[in-house]
């Protein structure tokens, strides 16, 4: 996991290692708004605009942009064969030119059609010039708890390698294209799931906290609703938001 900072909390991405496959999992903050390990109002006005500075303000220490980090793993960005964005607001695509040599970008089409036509929530320059594959969610049954737990609140699945593993699963409100990624063990059905900004924290999930954001209010609800029911249980090693406090910069074995 990588971590750095902004607007009080930490803003996180997730480098994941598959077989001969290197995943990250969002970008964060890129170093233009703190060119020198520093807050300065200016560098990042003139990275994402005054408009959006007024609700989005980071923090990037020295050494801690996503290339930063991942050079100081001696992996370099090319090295990544995905980039999967679980959203395209400010603080999760940022940093998306630092890894802009990565083998795919991926982004649901949901979430980039959502963008391209919101010019006041998104930051449309952090992705300008960026190739970006979308995909498209399959369709799935959600109608009993089973089916809800196995496919998301919504029935709405991408399985990256049609293995089972990494199911790129579609919980919107917060954004409509909102992507949480669950890591399957598919001998044990142990699995950590990455959950973005459908909470921001474990708070979120065991207190029923919605996102500060939300496209749509049920939505937010039922994929909170979500995310607590697969949190919960017994084969979750761990359940991690990309805002929480709590969490220190670690690594998981599936």
């Amino acid at each position: 996991m990588v971590e750095k900072t902004g607007n009080g909390f930490p803003v996180s991405a997730y480098l994941i290692e598959y077989d001969d496959y290197l995943i990250l999992y969002d970008t964060g903050w890129h170093r233009d708004i703190s060119p020198n390990g520093k807050y300065e109002k200016l560098s990042q006005i003139r990275h994402q605009t005054l408009k959006d500075y007024l609700t989005n303000q980071g923090l990037v220490p020295e050494g801690q942009a996503i290339n930063e980090q991942l050079e100081s793993l001696n992996i370099k960005t090319s090295d990544l064969d995905y980039v999967i964005l679980s959203h395209l607001d400010v603080d999760h695509a940022s940093g998306l030119k630092h890894v802009g040599d990565a083998k795919k970008i991926m982004v649901s089409r949901d979430e980039l059609d959502f963008a391209n036509k919101n010019k006041i929530r998104y930051v449309g320059n952090m992705w300008k010039g960026v190739d970006l594959d979308t995909f498209e969610f399959e369709d799935r049954p959600h109608g009993t708890e089973e089916e809800i737990f196995e496919n998301g609140p919504v029935g709405r699945v991408y399985d990256l390698f049609g293995d089972g593993k990494f199911q790129l699963i579609n919980i919107p409100g917060h954004t409509p294209g909102l992507v949480a990624l669950k890591i399957i063990n598919t001998y044990t059905g142990k699995y950590v799931l990455l959950f973005s900004d459908g909470g921001y924290a474990e708070k979120s999930w065991r207190e029923m906290i919605l996102p500060g954001i939300a496209d749509n209010l049920d939505q937010a609800i039922e994929s909170l609703k979500w995310i607590r029911q697969t949190s919960l249980n017994e084969n979750c090693i761990e359940s991690l938001a990309n805002h929480d406090p709590d969490i220190k910069p670690h690594i998981i074995e599936l």
